[in-house]
């Protein structure tokens, strides 16, 4: 059975209407990424770190996943064949909302908190409190279930392991600028995987591609999936 890695980055999202902080319309207009994403920027402010987030939360609820999310989902259900591992790197949840039943949020998810004295981790459905009990212990030490710049990436030993074993690894809307999942491509090249980027323009990493598709990924990566071997 071959095995089939595939990343998604902001630019899946972008498609779906949400913008990054890259982007200078972005949800990030009014905000400094190092006061509402860096672990130094939590630890100073937690009030503004959750309102921002409570901000975004619903924002990132309402959209609706796109072709290339079905693409990967009908990709997962129609190739039983093929052992299929989707790692994103998005917090939203566009690939669940797609039908994908088995995905690795690498940097978390916009409907999870922390508490940062048991790890337990819960959803939230409204807004958190920096004050919020912990439903589990009581702590009133709640984060975002978000990775922050300055923090180690989830699941990275399974990540790897994935990456070492892979037969193809695709990449979609990744600028290939946010290690480590930068590097994920030169690794499964490593292990000689055939490696695929469907992005709208170059990335940082794409010499490491052995093939480069550019445009919209709700255009090309559908005919790709389906033609996959």
């Amino acid at each position: 059975m071959k095995n089939i890695f595939i990343l998604t980055g902001a630019g899946i999202s972008a498609e779906s209407g949400l913008k990054t902080f890259r982007d200078s319309d972005g949800l990030w207009e009014n905000y400094r990424v190092e006061d509402v994403a860096s672990i130094e920027g939590f630890e100073k402010n937690p009030k503004l770190v959750h309102e921002f987030y409570n901000m975004l939360r619903p924002m990132l609820e309402k959209a609706e996943p796109n072709a290339a999310h079905f693409a990967i989902s009908d990709f997962e259900r129609h190739r039983p064949d093929l052992n299929v591992f989707l790692v994103t790197q998005n917090v939203d949840l566009l690939h669940e909302k797609a039908g994908s039943k088995n995905v690795w949020h690498m940097h978390g998810r916009i409907d999870e908190c922390v508490c940062l004295k048991c790890s337990h981790i819960f959803k939230t459905l409204g807004d958190v409190d920096f004050q919020m009990p912990c439903p589990k212990c009581g702590a009133k030490n709640l984060k975002p279930n978000i990775i922050f710049f300055g923090e180690m990436p989830m699941f990275m030993e399974k990540i790897n392991q994935q990456l070492a074993g892979c037969d193809v690894f695709v990449a979609v809307g990744t600028s290939g600028v946010v290690y480590p999942a930068a590097g994920f491509v030169q690794v499964a090249k490593y292990y000689g995987a055939k490696t695929y980027l469907f992005n709208l323009e170059s990335a940082r990493n794409n010499f490491y591609f052995d093939h480069q598709i550019t445009g919209k990924a709700s255009e090309t990566l559908p005919d790709f999936l389906k033609n996959l071997s």
